[in-house]
């Protein structure tokens, strides 16, 4: 019986051991149902439209594909969230009913915002109207991860992504670190 009680012991705590190992491959899932891979990123850009550019203005970025670009145009001091279109007063001359639309497109490496119109934006515009909506155009372009978990309709209605101020705060975004570059 001697001899079979220090084996008992030296197998329980041998099994003990073995049981406790927390050295398995299994992934650890830091915040489930969140995207861990992706943080907020502001960038301004600031560029005119010419019918050189083909009305659009190109800037250089670097996502993943399963995250989210938003882009905001600076009206004054408030920012205003595109696709966007812009009703241009009638002048003696030019056409009438004249629509302005600031639009982007993107992929994991740029971010084109153009301009649109249903008249000829090089030869019907004033010059007040060319200096407003086409002269040092400023965008701030937002990427935030996507988020899988806002599928749900709770979650989907956790942050007006039209709203650049609820963004803003929602993401935790320092405005103090934005990144300043010309579009080309």
């Amino acid at each position: 019986m001697r001899k079979i009680l220090p084996l008992i012991l030296l197998a329980g705590v041998g099994f003990l051991t073995y049981s406790c190992d927390n050295s398995n491959d299994d992934p650890v899932v830091v915040n489930p149902g969140k995207d861990n891979d992706t943080f907020p990123i502001m960038t301004d850009a600031t560029g005119s439209f010419t019918a050189a550019n083909n009305y659009t203005l190109i800037s250089d970025i670097n996502i993943q594909s399963t995250d989210v670009v938003l882009v905001y145009k600076k009206e004054d001091n408030l920012w205003q969230q595109i696709p966007k279109t812009y009703y241009l007063d009638d002048v003696n001359g030019l056409p009438t009913n004249r629509e302005l639309d600031y639009n982007f497109k993107f992929n994991s490496s740029v971010v084109n915002v153009e301009t649109k119109a249903n008249f000829n934006q090089g030869t019907q515009m004033t010059s007040a109207e060319i200096s407003k909506y086409l002269t040092n155009q400023t965008f701030r372009i937002v990427l935030v991860p996507a988020d899988p978990a806002k599928k749900s309709a709770k979650a989907a209605n956790s942050v007006d992504l039209s709203d650049y101020n609820a963004v803003v705060k929602y993401y935790n975004l320092d405005e103090s670190k934005i990144k300043t570059i010309n579009a080309h």
